[in-house]
């Protein structure tokens, strides 16, 4: 055997370990990831009621009912994105309040639903809002 062929030999069993390691991260990179989004839809469908669960299926996201103001819901969209705030029918504004780290988009409704619930004053305090510049909607 020459060196020549004893060169490409190694390169080859290189490459091939090389692109094996890369399939086993990547593998275990995506099995870290669908675990806890696995968790987060488990908790989601926890927290939230059978209307509201169905509503954010088919609609994509769920109002959260006002604790204060009987007149005005949250709607809380099921991947990242602005809440919007409906008064009479109408968006009134749009609020942005996010985590320090990227969390699973259930995690992110169960977040806008317990904060608006338990303190929705700090809530507000907290988010960002972007009110309506005109009534055309």
């Amino acid at each position: 055997m020459t060196v020549e062929t004893l060169t490409y030999i190694v390169g080859a069993i290189i490459a091939t370990l090389s692109l094996v390691l890369f399939g086993w991260l990547t593998v275990d990179s995506f099995l870290k990831w669908l675990e806890p989004r696995r968790r987060a839809g488990k908790l989601l469908r926890a927290v939230l009621t059978l209307e509201q669960y169905r509503q954010l299926m088919r609609r994509g996201y769920v109002d959260i009912p006002s604790p204060r103001d009987p007149q005005c819901i949250y709607r809380v969209p099921q991947a990242p994105g602005l809440v919007g705030v409906i008064e009479q029918g109408r968006r009134k504004a749009s609020l942005c309040l996010q985590p320090l780290e990227q969390v699973p988009d259930a995690d992110l409704v169960v977040i806008h639903k317990l904060m608006i619930e338990a303190d929705e004053e700090t809530y507000l305090q907290t988010a960002n809002s972007f009110a309506r510049i005109c009534d055309g909607d």
